[in-house]
């Protein structure tokens, strides 16, 4: 098949590899599904690395059975065949009424040009995508994004761009800082992003060619006609991995690739995910928190990573949003409350319910207390001084609450505060809030990509526990990560430390726990992998901190110290909502 050709197939117009121009000449490939005739319609735009040509089948197969196997009614409807990771199918889409632009970004698929994430140049090309779209003769000049993940988070960095024909954008588990939701948690640096460039991204590089995968309804191959050598296409690629160990402190590197969220002032769905902890779902909350659009909506589920999107609950809320803001339809949208949850029960079970703020508004704010007399976690704070020690890279401490005495919902941020010493000049904390049944066994859920996800997590790296005054909140601590400040070994410091968003209705006569560790946490059964993922999960998914540059242990394997009493109140503030 030749480059922008186009046919009619299953209802749709298909123009395959349509040229895109940038401001610097580089012509990107897009391929645009759209409905047959000449009527103008809306078009939803999604802008990635993954190859428009691969389908989800091939290049996500684990992913794929899991899908087929857990949800049916998302791959129901359709034919499949132009099933794409993380992006709409277009067999859903366009016979409502829309055009799906899919465009392989710069370097990535088939279109041409140095590969490099999330950077300036990269936003600039998704604002032109979105232009050049709706300028087209078949667009009515409103265009959405929508998408998951990469596909999601590149959203609110074109939005900050204001881009004029933007109407509306759906953020589908989306980061939004790339220093605090993706490369580094609480400083310490992740190495999902090290993996994730040789699993996802040099494999659909454009010029692997011949190497690479064909497209199933084309024949064309997915990562350009060029087959490059190894040396060029290295050439042609940033060295993420590199860029992150070089850049350890927040500043413009990160800057650049992140949301201003002050500057997106569209109307916006940002859906998050309670399993996503390690990437996703805290850019999902304080995008909703702080973009400066008068109209959004924050919604969250369970499950997979991957499959609620496509999902029958998936797709309708997606149309409802667009129908309204794209096609000018009154479906009572704008009614909808602010926030929809799927508040998490044990089991896997999931209850929907509307709410009009977030953090919610009748939250109680309760501090429990870490007492260790007995390893406790108490309403009331322990008043003898104490202290615990522990070896961070061999074990840790855990507290846990009395029984519970009734169902105790559980749904928000939450903030721990430690008084801590460390027998070196730093200290890594890894914090895990963690609910058991009345036989000890711990609860885990089925996370974004981990099968074994505990209930909450969170993490800071002592040297980082500078403040930003303007940004922090008493349950959501954020800190600056704009300097270091070495430990004095032996000497007590105060740390305010971040958990991400969660939900749990924890049933009466369960526990509540906390652990404190010093590395990743580690579910106690067997590993679990995927396909597109390099190494076994075992709790955390793909999102450890393992890299022996950033956690050399003669520093973070010293010996911590906790500090108990009356001055030092150690306690996680937790959110529970009261029933009713």
């Amino acid at each position: 098949m030749n480059a922008c050709a186009s046919e009619l197939r299953d209802g749709m117009r298909i123009e395959w590899d349509t040229p895109i121009t940038m401001d610097d000449g580089l012509v990107l490939r897009a391929d645009v599904f759209r409905p047959i005739g000449d009527g103008r319609h809306p078009a939803i735009v999604s802008y990635g690395p993954y190859g428009k040509g691969l389908a989800f089948q091939d290049g996500y197969k684990t992913a794929w059975e899991i899908m087929c196997r857990d949800n049916p009614d998302a791959v129901s409807g359709t034919s499949n065949a132009y099933q794409n990771w993380e992006v709409v199918d277009p067999e859903k889409w366009v016979p409502d009424g829309y055009a799906i632009v899919r465009v392989d970004s710069r370097g990535a698929g088939r279109s041409p040009g140095f590969l490099a994430h999330n950077n300036a140049r990269e936003n600039r090309d998704f604002a032109a995508c979105i232009e050049w779209t709706a300028a087209q003769p078949w667009c009515s000049g409103k265009v959405g994004l929508n998408g998951i993940s990469y596909y999601a988070s590149s959203q609110w960095r074109a939005a900050a761009l204001q881009p004029p024909h933007l109407a509306a954008i759906c953020v589908w588990e989306g980061w939004a800082d790339n220093y605090r939701d993706s490369t580094h948690h609480g400083g310490i640096v992740c190495v999902f992003r090290k993996n994730w460039q040789d699993m996802q991204v040099k494999t659909v590089q454009h010029g692997v060619g011949s190497r690479g995968a064909r497209s199933r309804i084309t024949g064309e191959l997915v990562c350009g006609p060029q087959t490059l050598s190894e040396e060029e296409l290295a050439r042609n690629r940033e060295d993420m991995w590199a860029d992150i160990l070089a850049h350890p402190l927040d500043g413009p590197y990160y800057r650049e690739r992140s949301g201003d969220l002050s500057k997106v002032n569209v109307p916006l769905l940002t859906c998050a995910n309670w399993g996503g902890q390690g990437l996703h779902p805290r850019g999902n909350f304080e995008g909703f928190m702080r973009a400066a659009s008068a109209q959004k909506w924050l919604e969250v589920h369970g499950g997979s990573h991957w499959a609620p999107f496509y999902t029958d609950y998936g797709v309708a809320l997606q149309k409802r949003f667009f129908d309204h803001f794209l096609k000018g339809e009154q479906n009572g949208w704008e009614h909808e409350p602010r926030v929809m949850l799927n508040v998490r029960h044990p089991g896997e079970k999931f209850v929907a319910r509307s709410e009009n703020a977030w953090p919610l508004a009748r939250t109680r704010w309760t501090p429990f207390y870490l007492d260790p007399d007995g390893m406790r976690l108490t309403l009331e704070p322990p008043r003898a001084h104490a202290t615990l020690s522990y070896q961070p890279l061999v074990a840790g401490l855990t507290f846990r609450s009395d029984p519970l005495s009734t169902p105790t919902e559980i749904t928000g941020p939450s903030a721990l505060k430690l008084f801590a010493a460390s027998a070196t000049t730093d200290a890594d904390f890894f914090i895990v809030l963690r609910v058991f049944d009345p036989a000890g066994k711990e609860l885990v859920f089925q996370g974004a990509l981990d099968p074994h996800t505990p209930v909450g997590q969170g993490w800071l790296r002592a040297s980082h526990r500078k403040l930003d005054p303007k940004l922090s909140l008493p349950y959501r601590p954020y800190h600056s990560h704009d300097e270091v400040q070495p430990l004095t070994p032996g000497e007590i410091v105060e740390l305010d430390i971040e958990i991400w968003p969660t939900s749990i209705v924890v049933p009466a006569g369960w526990r509540i726990a906390l652990s404190v560790l010093g590395k990743d946490y580690e579910w106690e059964g067997a590993a679990t992998t995927l396909s597109n993922m390099k190494n076994p999960m075992r709790g955390c998914g793909p999102f450890e901190h393992d890299d022996p540059q950033d956690r050399p242990p003669d520093i973070y394997g010293g010996e911590v110290t906790l500090h108990f009493g009356s001055a030092r109140h150690a306690a996680v503030l937790l959110p529970i909502i009261p029933p009713g």
